[in-house]
């Protein structure tokens, strides 16, 4: 297996409601090394940039709301096929068709507050990693 770095974000319905720890550990008990972390809070042009692909979208303005509402924390995971991985330990994007035993399945209040964010290939792992770490932060 190979050893890959992925990102993470905590989103604002998950830290208002004190589940960083179990988000964390869930992702920890899954084979995943937190290598950087820090909560923020994200700032408007940051939450547009950061989601800039779905500018055109529908959903675009209430995601970015939705996404400065609150403090976030962004991680840098690492492990064994990590983008993979974490993507599995999240669950499905609508936590009514999650599995049980998944990060969404058992946090998210909705669709929209589904409690974390993750990279979906090694591509854009690396493009969210290096919009919120400097290289130096990155400690592992």
């Amino acid at each position: 297996m190979a050893t890959e770095r992925t990102f993470s974000i905590i989103k604002p319905d998950a830290t208002r409601r004190n589940l960083t720890g179990a988000i964390t550990a869930k992702l920890e008990e899954a084979g995943l090394r937190v290598v950087a972390s820090k909560r923020i809070q994200m700032s408007r042009e940051q939450a547009e940039g950061f989601y800039g692909v779905h500018r055109e979208r529908p959903f675009f303005n209430d995601l970015v709301t939705f996404m400065i509402s609150g403090p976030v924390v962004v991680q840098v995971l690492e492990g064994d096929n990590a983008v993979a991985r974490n993507r599995e330990v999240m669950g499905a994007t609508n936590p009514a068709n999650a599995d049980a035993g998944t990060i969404r399945k058992e946090f998210a209040e909705s669709i929209e507050a589904n409690s974390v964010h993750g990279s979906d290939s090694l591509e854009n792992a690396k493009i969210e990693i290096d919009f919120f770490f400097k290289p130096e932060e990155i400690v592992g």
